[in-house]
C-alpha cells in the first residue's frame, strides 16, 4: 500500500526510507535559495539536512525563492507535500531513499515584494543560488553582460525587479536602508569562479540604477566560490513510477542522485554559516585548484561524450560508456589535453579523480542521459571544453581531441543523427547553432564566427585547421569512424 509524501505520515513512510530524525517545526529559516531544482535538492539540501539530523544549526533552513516558470511548478508540487523531499541514492550496488526536510518554505514565484521582503528579513544570513550556467548573464570570457534586456530592465526598474540578481540588490538596499547587515551571496552553479561570476552580476545590475551602492556592495558582501558535485539527472514520469512501486511513497518530484557527493567552498561569509564541516563540505582558501579539476575533468567529460553518443543514438549515459569507442576517446582525451593542463590539486592524484569518474559515469542505476548532457552547450562549452582547448594552444600543445569535441558539437546540431534520427535540442541558442552547423557542412568556419562562444579559440589557425578536418571526417565517415581515427592517431592532418 503506498502513502503519499507529508509531514503527517512519514511514520508510514519511515517502513521503506529514512526520515528526518528532528521536528521540521523547530526550524528557522537563515537561508533563502533561488533555484530549487534537483541539485540543490540532492546537495545543498542534503548537507543540511544531514547537519539537521546531527542535531545542530537549526537556525539554517532553507526558504525557496524563483522567478522562473519550472520555479513555480517545483513550488506548487513541493507545497502540495509539506516542502518535503524523497532523495533516492543509487550506486552500483545499492538503492536507498531517504527523506528530506530542511526546506520550510518556497515564496511565491515572481513576487518581488515578498521576496524582497524575506530578503530584508535580518534571520536570513545567507542568499544561495542553483540557476544552472546560463543564469548569470555572461558571454564566452566569463565578462557580466548589463545591456541584457532582463538586466537592463532592472536596472530601469530597481524597485521591481524580476531577475534574480535585481532582487538581491534590493534585498541588500532594503537591507541597508533598515541598518541589518548584508547577507552572503553564495553561488552552487558549475561556474569557473562561481563567486566571482556572481559577484560581478549583483554589482553589475546594482550599478545601473545606483552606482554608489554597487561600490557598497562591493566592499561589504561575501561572494565565497565553490565547487559541488553530484551527478543528478531529470526528474521523469519512470522516476516517480520507480519510488511508488519499490518504495511505496508517491512523491510529485523526487530526486535521484549517485552515492557520491562533493561540496568544496571557500570559508568567506558576511554573516556567519551552518557548520558544514561536520557534515563533510571541505573548507578552503582558495577552491581554484579543485574548481579546475572538477569543471575541466568531469564537467568537461560529460561534454565531450555528449555529443558522439547523442550522433550515435545512444540515449543513457552509462550506455555510452559501455561502448568502447566512446570509453576510449574520453579517456585518450582527458590523458593527452585535460588532465595535464589541470594544475595540481592539494592530497589528490588527478589520475584517480578520473579513475572514480569513470566508475560513476559506468553506475547504470543512475540512469543519466545524454540529452541532459547535450542541453545547453553554447553556455557549456565555452566553460567545460574551450578553455581547456585555449590553455593548450597557449602552451604551445595539440588540440586533435577537443577540436573534435567542438566539432561533434557542430555535427550534432546539423539536426540529425548518423542513422538520421531527428535530434530535439535543448539550447537557447538553437537557432543560430542549427543554420550555422549546416552552412558549415561546406565552410567549418561558418560554426566558429560567435565570439560570444569561442572567443580567442577561434583565432587559432591549429584550432581551425583540426576543427575543419574533424567536421569534414565527421560527415565523410560517420561518428564511429572518426572516433575510431582519432584513437589510432590517424585524425591529424
Amino acid at each position: 500500500m503506498t502513502c503519499k509524501l507529508s509531514l503527517a505520515t512519514l511514520s508510514e513512510v519511515a517502513r521503506t526510507a529514512a526520515i528526518p530524525g528532528y521536528d521540521r517545526a523547530s526550524l528557522k529559516a537563515g537561508i533563502v535559495h533561488f533555484g530549487v531544482g534537483n541539485f540543490h535538492r540532492a546537495h545543498q539540501a542534503i548537507y543540511l539536512d544531514d547537519l539537521f539530523n546531527a542535531g545542530t544549526d537549526h537556525d539554517w533552513a532553507i526558504v525557496g525563492a524563483g522567478v522562473l516558470p519550472s520555479d513555480a511548478a517545483m513550488r506548487e508540487k513541493l507545497a502540495a507535500q509539506d516542502f518535503l523531499t524523497t532523495v533516492v541514492e543509487q550506486d552500483n550496488n545499492k538503492t536507498a531513499a531517504r527523506v528530506t526536510a530542511p526546506m520550510i518554505d518556497i515564496l511565491p514565484v515572481g513576487d518581488a515584494t515578498a521576496i524582497i521582503a524575506k530578503l530584508a528579513d535580518p534571520e536570513i544570513r545567507i542568499v544561495s543560488m542553483t540557476i544552472t550556467e546560463g543564469g548569470y548573464f555572461i558571454d564566452a570570457s566569463g565578462t557580466f553582460n548589463p545591456t541584457h534586456p532582463a538586466i537592463a530592465a532592472d536596472g530601469q526598474n530597481p524597485n521591481a525587479p524580476k531577475t534574480v540578481f535585481g532582487l538581491i540588490v534590493a534585498g541588500l538596499k532594503a537591507r541597508k536602508d533598515k541598518g541589518i547587515g548584508p547577507f552572503t551571496v553564495m553561488s552552487c552553479d558549475n561556474i569557473p569562479h562561481n563567486g566571482v561570476v556572481t559577484a560581478n552580476a549583483v554589482v553589475g545590475t546594482a550599478a545601473l540604477s545606483d552606482p554608489a551602492f554597487a561600490d557598497w556592495i562591493r566592499a561589504n558582501v561575501a561572494f565565497p566560490n565553490g565547487m559541488v558535485d553530484r551527478i543528478t539527472p531529470a526528474t521523469s514520469q519512470r522516476e516517480v513510477d520507480f519510488l511508488r512501486d519499490n518504495f511505496q511513497i508517491e512523491d510529485s518530484w523526487p530526486v535521484y542522485c549517485e552515492e557520491f557527493k562533493q561540496w568544496v567552498l571557500e570559508d568567506k561569509f558576511t554573516a556567519g554559516r551552518p557548520a558544514l564541516e561536520k557534515v563533510g563540505v571541505t573548507f578552503v582558501p582558495d577552491v581554484t585548484p579543485y574548481e579546475h579539476m572538477k569543471i575541466r575533468i568531469l564537467n568537461g567529460g560529460h561534454a565531450a561524450i555528449a555529443y558522439p553518443a547523442a550522433l550515435m543514438d545512444i540515449h543513457f549515459v552509462h550506455d555510452s560508456m559501455e561502448d568502447p569507442l566512446i570509453r576510449d576517446f574520453l579517456a585518450k582525451l582527458e590523458k593527452d589535453e585535460i588532465i595535464p593542463i589541470v594544475p595540481p590539486v592539494p592530497n589528490t592524484s588527478l589520475a584517480d579523480y578520473f579513475a572514480l569518474i569513470e566508475h560513476r559515469l559506468l553506475n547504470p542505476k543512475i540512469a543519466d542521459t545524454i540529452p541532459r548532457l547535450a542541453q545547453d552547450g553554447s553556455n557549456r562549452q565555452p566553460k567545460f571544453i574551450l578553455p581547456s582547448t585555449l590553455d593548450n594552444l597557449r602552451q604551445g600543445r595539440d588540440v586533435v581531441g577537443l577540436a573534435l569535441v567542438s566539432a561533434l558539437w557542430c555535427r550534432y546540431f546539423a539536426g540529425k543523427t548518423d542513422s538520421g534520427k531527428d535530434i530535439v535540442f535543448n539550447d537557447a541558442s538553437a537557432e543560430r547553432l542549427h543554420a550555422a552547423a549546416l552552412k558549415a557542412k561546406d565552410d567549418p568556419s561558418a560554426f566558429l564566427v560567435f565570439d560570444d562562444i569561442f572567443g580567442e579559440v577561434a583565432k587559432s589557425e591549429l584550432f581551425r585547421k583540426r576543427f575543419a578536418h574533424a567536421l569534414k571526417t565527421l560527415w565523410e565517415k560517420g561518428t564511429r569512424e572518426t572516433l575510431q581515427l582519432y584513437l589510432d592517431g590517424k585524425l591529424a592532418v
